[in-house]
């Protein structure tokens, strides 16, 4: 079982590992009901209770397919707290009113969107609701008006962003409480640990939430690329030395170490992976050994 966390003094308790569902639909495993069922219950037996959504996932269907086993099994529902996020508009056939990519951050816009996702997630209630993506034209007066009148009614419980800067988390935090701002930061993505993002995080009292980890696979995949070189070197020395069964478990305990408290949001549809995340919850790097991450990330030791 994994422990679990406070987003913010105020704000939700949820599980050490956020399980993503991005790659659930027909963006990635394209799972059946079932499925759905299997790997959700066992994310939920190793102690992964969060799962994290967007209305845009899967062209607009993956809120609705995991809704189906929620309708299926109601009963998991009481066992897991749900994340989803709003405000892009994709273009795509399943919304033929929408002709180019862009934000939508407008009080209409994100009380429809919310409405939508607790429809399709056959739910009552959202745990945590995100903007997805900071709209050059969001007014966060309006913003606020439209989270408090979703919390009031019941349907959301606490609200966030995602991909915000900190000036930008800052303007909408003025006007109502937020509990976190998802971003992307991994070993391949270190901009959040010197641009303010994850300081501002430690000074606000909030948990970030990171999405791809794992740097999207980059250090699987991309072998000729010399900083995923110098990475899998000294991650292959760490995972020698922790018994790690792979070197997913050793950048995950990378970003863990981070006093920000950042919580990974885990993109894969396979158990095995989930099982071999949530035992990377064991493994406690020194602060040399995170160092000698960081180095191999960079290419250079720090200043």
């Amino acid at each position: 079982m994994t422990n679990r966390i406070n987003l913010s003094p105020n704000g939700p308790t949820f599980s050490r590992l956020i399980f993503g569902t991005m790659r659930l639909g027909i963006w990635g495993a394209n799972m059946n009901t079932s499925q759905y069922e299997k790997i959700t219950q066992k994310s939920i037996d190793l102690g992964v209770t969060t799962f994290d959504h967007a209305d845009i996932y899967g062209h607009y269907t993956t809120e609705g397919e995991f809704g189906k086993m929620l309708k299926k099994q109601p009963s998991l529902r009481q066992k897991m707290e749900i994340i989803t996020k709003c405000g892009i508009k994709l273009v795509t056939p399943n919304r033929p009113n929408h002709k180019i990519k862009s934000y939508d951050t407008s009080k209409a816009r994100i009380i429809e969107s919310a409405e939508n996702s607790l429809k399709e997630l056959s739910t009552d209630y959202i745990d945590l609701l995100l903007i997805h993506r900071p709209s050059p034209l969001m007014q966060p007066d309006e913003i606020a008006e439209a989270f408090t009148q979703l919390r009031e009614r019941g349907k959301v419980r606490y609200f966030g962003v995602s991909n915000f800067t900190p000036s930008q988390f800052s303007m909408l935090n003025s006007r109502f409480e937020l509990v976190t701002n998802q971003i992307e930061t991994s070993i391949n993505h270190l901009a959040p640990m010197t641009d303010g993002t994850l300081d501002q995080c430690i000074e606000k009292r909030i948990k970030p939430m990171a999405w791809s980890p794992l740097g999207g696979g980059k250090v699987f995949t991309d072998l000729e690329d010399v900083a995923v070189q110098r990475i899998r070197k000294v991650g292959m020395e760490l995972m020698e030395k922790y018994s790690a069964t792979g070197l997913d478990q050793i950048l995950l305990a990378w970003l863990l170490k981070h006093p920000a408290g950042i919580l990974p949001v885990l993109g894969t549809t396979k158990i095995k992976r989930l099982e071999a995340a949530v035992n990377a919850l064991k493994i406690e790097l020194t602060e040399e050994e995170w160092f000698e991450l960081l180095e191999a990330s960079a290419g250079s030791e720090v200043a």
